[in-house]
């Protein structure tokens, strides 16, 4: 499975906000990296580059591929609805990020990892491809055997998050994606209609 491994740090650098959740190296270092850092003088940025630095911030957020990321555009396009909102949407619905936001992984590459290693079910199915994506009233679980697991334990007793379109039952460890999210409730710094621009030149 194709997926960003370089500094996450960096990323977040270039971008100005830790969009990888918390950062202690970013807070040291919050300005854009290179040799000359927060000294050297950047002109104005062309409409161009500000839609395309957008663009990647949406697919480093949630760790999608470029084909992927067009390929969901497409769908968003096709579909009812405003194309950013419904973009966004999709990302939400992805599996990796409701396991994510259900507070059972710190992060989403921490998320797409328990996916890919089947510690994940969907309506009492193990499912083991991060990219799917879920509809109202799926049902997401950690799996019985992997209850036990150190890591997951204590990412839920780290997790205050509370999504209005996600439950979680910590006793059973299981939560329901009620409802797709509306664009208000996407906390993600992100422009979207500076992607749809980019994309329908």
């Amino acid at each position: 499975m194709a997926r960003y491994t370089g500094p996450k740090t960096k990323i977040a650098r270039k971008f100005g906000e830790a969009i990888y959740g918390e950062d202690k190296s970013f807070e040291k270092r919050n300005y854009p990296p290179g040799q000359h850092g927060a000294n050297k003088r950047r002109g104005k940025k062309s409409e161009y580059a500000i839609q395309l630095m957008e663009k990647q911030k949406a697919k480093y957020t949630y760790g999608v591929l470029e084909k992927q990321f067009r390929n969901m555009f497409k769908k968003a396009t096709a579909a009812p609805g405003i194309t950013g909102e419904v973009l966004l949407q999709l990302c939400e619905s992805r599996l990796d990020n409701v396991v994510f936001r259900m507070g059972i992984s710190p992060s989403r590459n921490g998320a797409r990892q328990l996916v890919s290693h089947r510690h994940i079910t969907v309506n009492g199915e193990i499912v083991n491809i991060p990219s799917y994506h879920l509809k109202p009233g799926d049902v997401v679980a950690v799996r019985e055997k992997s209850k036990s697991l150190e890591a997951i334990d204590k990412s839920l007793s780290n997790s205050s998050q509370v999504y209005e379109w996600i439950t979680w039952n910590t006793e059973k460890k299981e939560g329901t994606f009620v409802s797709v999210p509306a664009r208000i409730q996407i906390p993600e710094n992100i422009n979207e209609q500076f992607i749809v621009e980019l994309y329908s030149k």
